[in-house]
């Protein structure tokens, strides 16, 4: 079993910037690709990155490529989120994500989730 925590989510001004955090406990973190999903109100939950268990891979949505960075430091069992020039239609609560298998983009495929955090950009 693997218990994810995120952190790191507010409220911030459209064109700024946060960082979010995931800590993994439980079974070897650096066994596990990691994934991080996104839901805002009334829509479904969509991917939004992706990353190896090595990170050497990793892999964005459309919507977010350019802007937003995963990463993971494996001795310290976190995934990052840095999040750049942000924009509303960002709002969501974000969710990290983790599986066994290779990097994927189907939530579905996904064994383990956090609670989320929120995001909030302003406009």
């Amino acid at each position: 079993q693997v218990q994810l925590v995120e952190s790191g989510g507010g409220l911030v001004q459209a064109g700024g910037s946060l960082r979010l955090s995931c800590a993994a406990s439980g079974r070897t973190f650096s066994n596990y690709a990691m994934g991080w999903f996104r839901q805002s109100p009334g829509k479904e939950r969509e991917f939004v990155a992706t990353i190896s268990w090595s990170g050497g891979s990793t892999y964005y949505a459309d919507s977010v490529k350019g802007r937003f960075t995963i990463s993971r430091d494996n001795a310290k069992n976190t995934v990052y989120l840095q999040m750049n020039s942000l924009k509303p239609e960002d709002t969501a609560v974000y969710y990290c994500a983790g599986r066994t298998m290779a990097i994927s983009i189907r939530q579905k495929e996904y064994d383990y989730w956090g609670q989320g955090t929120q995001v909030t950009v302003s406009s």
